[in-house]
């Protein structure tokens, strides 16, 4: 009976996420006022997959503290649309809505791979939702950001320092610190002060002294990522800071060279590190090093497909025997009990993310602050994608989570400041549109 139960949720799963997904793309195209029909469909659908989901999982465990993580869900899901919806009542419902559901699929697969890591992940995601509160009426307030260009490189470089002379090896790099208790991944936070940084640098010169200036303080930032090991941050970051200069001063020449030099440091790195020598050979023929290297990456293939269109079900499958599957092989699990379809709605959710940071960029008028919403947008997309290009051997593995779904605190701290900061983004766009449309 729990088989059938099982074999018949994976589909009404299915089905839920692919019309919240199609929601997700609905109501970019449809005018103001038919928006808030298809959001609130959307948290429907939020609470039908939290429900379908959790039961099947107490189903197949019988272990009451599913009950407790549904209903713990539940109410966090509840706080933060109270939170979006009510103390900022113009705040982006489609971003609000996506960081809910990408939350919840991350719930719920750490529920069914490790119910330890599930209940400190929904802690750090609260605690997150806490700190985070405030953040936009912050942005949206206040107008000393641009002028703290320095003051974020410095508490940016010591922060990365820190973690480059005390910081614990992990998988061959140096990603965390700890602090008592608390282990920490600084490079998370830093990126956003990060895109801080190289906005403010780039929002009034973008002349050749500015370009070197800002150049300069961003490769220490990369440099000490690389020299900690940590190559998957120092693309995120390198990445972001390209397409940033190349939006503020609209040269191809600079776009062209970074890749140019991008290219070059991979071949350096390949070279320099053995772990990373391991990840390439492992990338290229998994198959050939299956019992070594490339055990990882194969299972995660074996996993996908094996996992099929409509997947095994929860339960059904054997998602717990791929290495670090909770962090940075997670979307291998759900594609293998959730299937390949329910995968690429979580894709098309990110997507609806990025395009949404790139509207609201769009639609500021003021430099610094569309260029912090571009680097939010980029650094978010290149974390995704070179996430989901290493579970599916698109790319070498790089050992970076993806976004609110992996387990780990400072993932969910970071992300969830960035989806904070982009909702001060979008109610300081519709301040301006009132401002303007005052003087006229």
């Amino acid at each position: 009976m729990i088989h059938i139960i099982t074999t018949v949720s994976r589909f009404t799963m299915i089905f839920i996420i692919a019309v919240y997904t199609y929601y997700c793309f609905s109501a970019l195209g449809r005018p103001a006022e038919e928006r808030g029909g298809l959001f609130k469909g959307q948290m429907v659908y939020i609470y039908l997959l939290l429900l379908n989901a959790n039961a099947v999982l107490f189903l197949n465990t019988n272990d009451i503290r599913i009950i407790i993580m549904a209903v713990a869900e539940a109410v966090l899901i509840y706080i933060t649309n109270l939170i979006y919806k009510k103390l900022y009542s113009n705040a982006n419902e489609i971003v609000v809505n996506n960081m809910c559901m990408l939350l919840l699929v991350g719930f719920i697969m750490l529920c069914r791979l490790d119910m330890g890591q599930a209940i400190k992940q929904i802690v750090y995601a609260a605690a997150a939702l806490l700190i985070t509160a405030f953040v936009p009426i912050m942005i949206e307030r206040w107008k000393m950001w641009s002028r703290l260009s320095y003051l974020y490189a410095a508490i940016g470089i010591l922060g990365l320092l820190c973690v480059a002379v005390f910081g614990k090896v992990v998988y061959g790099a140096k990603l965390n610190i700890s602090i008592g208790p608390v282990t920490l991944q600084p490079s998370e936070i830093i990126k956003i002060i990060f895109v801080f940084f190289v906005a403010s640098m780039l929002c009034i010169y973008t002349d050749l002294k500015q370009v070197i200036i800002t150049s300069a303080i961003s490769a220490v930032f990369v440099l000490i990522l690389v020299a900690s090991k940590d190559l998957g941050s120092a693309m995120i970051y390198f990445v972001t800071f390209l397409f940033m200069l190349y939006v503020a001063t609209r040269n191809w020449t600079y776009l062209f060279a970074g890749f140019l030099m991008g290219g070059g440091a991979a071949i350096a790195g390949y070279h320099l590190f053995s772990h990373v020598r391991t990840r390439v050979i492992a990338w290229q023929d998994p198959l050939a090093v299956v019992n070594d290297a490339g055990y990882q990456i194969s299972r995660s293939l074996f996993a996908i497909g094996s996992g099929g269109w409509f997947g095994s079900g929860l339960y059904e499958g054997m998602p717990e025997k791929i290495p670090v599957v909770t962090t940075d092989f997670i979307f291998a699990a759900i594609s293998e009990e959730m299937g390949a379809v329910f995968a690429l709605c979580i894709i098309f959710i990110c997507i609806s993310c990025i395009l949404m940071f790139f509207n609201i960029a769009m639609q500021i008028h003021e430099r610094f602050y569309k260029l912090v919403a571009l680097g939010l947008a980029v650094c978010y997309g290149i974390q995704v994608f070179i996430t989901l290009g290493g579970v599916t051997k698109f790319i070498p593995s790089t050992g970076v989570t993806l976004p609110l779904i992996s387990y780990g605190g400072s993932s969910i701290l970071s992300t969830i400041f960035i989806f904070a900061v982009i909702q001060g983004l979008y109610k300081r766009a519709g301040w301006e549109a009132e401002a303007d449309n005052e003087i006229k």
